[in-house]
């Protein structure tokens, strides 16, 4: 995990970057629906859980844009080399959830084995966090509402810290003829990200959601 620092009087969209962290905080939602047909389809032809491969997924698409990564560290405005996903889990016996992370990595046989190490180890544990640690300062929410088929889902809070990544949300999987589509939505905060990157996400995201293939 390494940080670099960003000058911002010579970065593209510093004016813009100061109006909407400073002047006027402003974040952004919208949702969508992909298409996971392909997906779904390999996922049980291989025997995966579709969840890891879904957080993988747009965490892969989400670090190959700098603007999704910029984060502030001690007053400095800088972005990771990654972001880490941080997902909830959900506890059966009582119906609450906890905070867990795996650690990203560009392979995915690697980062499933991590997912899978990391339930066993911390599934279980109960409270906001299932870690005994504190997440990596380079971790961005991502999480599931497998029960609902929603329209749109949005998340705003600026008050607490300066936070820049972003959050995405996957709803519950319908049908839509012979397709099956995921509701995702994902927020940003305006001072990073602008509708073309979110754009460029989400079509790239949709892309590998048509072509993976990983045998673990």
């Amino acid at each position: 995990m390494i940080f670099t620092p960003l000058d911002m009087n010579k970065l593209p969209r510093g004016q813009v970057f100061m109006y909407f962290s400073k002047i006027a905080p402003t974040g952004y939602s919208l949702t969508v629906n992909m298409d996971v047909t392909h997906l779904r389809k390999k996922t049980k032809e291989q025997g995966i859980k579709f969840f890891p491969v879904y957080l993988w997924l747009t965490t892969k698409n989400l670090n190959k844009q700098i603007e999704f990564k910029i984060a502030e560290q001690d007053g400095q405005v800088g972005y990771f080399d990654c972001l880490t996903p941080l997902y909830a889990t959900f506890h059966d016996d009582d119906k609450t959830f906890s905070l867990m992370w795996t650690k990203y990595n560009s392979d995915f046989s690697v980062f499933y084995r991590n997912y899978l190490e990391n339930q066993r180890n911390f599934g279980e544990n109960h409270g906001i966090l299932c870690h005994p640690e504190l997440p990596p300062p380079n971790a961005y929410t991502i999480s599931c509402i497998p029960w609902v088929k929603f329209e749109h889902f949005a998340v705003h809070s600026y008050d607490n810290k300066p936070y820049y990544f972003p959050s995405v949300e996957a709803g519950k999987i319908f049908s839509c003829g012979e397709k099956s589509m995921l509701p995702l939505s994902i927020t940003c905060h305006h001072a990073t990200t602008d509708g073309y990157h979110v754009n460029r996400f989400l079509e790239e995201l949709q892309q590998d959601f048509d072509s993976f293939d990983v045998q673990l």
